[in-house]
């Protein structure tokens, strides 16, 4: 093949590569905002969605999903605080508990949900301070912003967006939180990246989530339930260290709470 007519002589092969990747990337999102998107219908319809469409999956049992927040680290206090059904079971830690919230700050909660853990935040900075959940989901922002009406929060609001690329001014937060939602992006390098654009310097960002223990295969990488499923994209600690490296951010600490769940400050 001559050096005109052949492809990996030139860009096309590097266009239409890149042109499969933004294609994997688009098939992912849209798997997961249609997966969470019947997560937010079933909790407003006190009906249960299976594991297969989130981390955690909806109970339709209250005394269920309290058990399982529980166990996770909120107490009592917290279930108490927030509206009803802003907490549907999605997580898979406590970010707050690691974030050191003061008064008077701004924070960002990256896939807000229903907007649970905002709402808990929302406490602990507030009125002085400011939160902002942000979600790609239409149906559970709409649900959010819901809770926060008929609660009377005035300090959270609720952005429709894509956690890598975030409609947040630079320099603009003081700490960012996130619950079991950086799995579920297909460019975590950009989640990371967007996060410390953002941040002001000397910012704060913690998060719970999902890892992997050890390499997975292909075959398990590609397959869209398991990604909506907070499994396929699971990242090794190692990587996930890359990413926030390479990002700017430093002090870094991951404390593993179980065999596949991890708090990183």
């Amino acid at each position: 093949m001559s050096k005109e007519s052949s492809c990996c002589e030139t860009t096309c092969c590097n266009e239409e590569l890149v042109s499969q990747q933004h294609k994997k990337s688009d098939d992912i999102r849209n798997k997961v905002r249609d997966s969470y998107s019947k997560v937010a219908e079933a909790n407003n319809n006190n009906e249960s969605c299976g594991v297969e469409s989130s981390c955690c999956g909806v109970s339709d049992d209250i005394d269920i999903n309290t058990l399982n927040s529980l166990r996770l680290g909120y107490s009592n206090d917290d279930l108490k605080n927030v509206p009803e059904g802003a907490d549907m079971g999605l997580g898979c830690g406590n970010p707050r508990a690691i974030a050191g919230l003061s008064a008077g700050e701004t924070v960002v909660d990256l896939g807000s949900g229903g907007g649970f853990d905002a709402f808990l935040a929302a406490r602990e900075v507030g009125e002085s301070g400011k939160v902002i959940g942000i979600d790609m989901t239409p149906t559970m922002i709409s649900k959010a912003r819901d809770n926060a009406r008929i609660a009377n929060f005035k300090n959270v609001e609720f952005r429709l967006g894509e956690i890598e690329y975030l409609p947040v001014a630079n320099n603009s937060v003081d700490v960012i939180i996130s619950n079991c939602v950086i799995n579920l992006s297909p460019n975590k390098a950009q989640v990371f990246s967007d996060a410390y654009r953002i941040l002001k310097p000397g910012g704060r960002l913690a998060i719970s989530d999902v890892v992997a223990s050890c390499e997975m295969p292909e075959e398990m990488k590609n397959d869209l339930e398991l990604y909506s499923g907070c499994m396929a994209g699971a990242s090794l600690i190692d990587e996930l260290e890359i990413f926030m490296q390479d990002a700017g951010f430093k002090d870094r600490k991951s404390t593993r709470l179980n065999s596949s769940h991890t708090d990183i400050s």
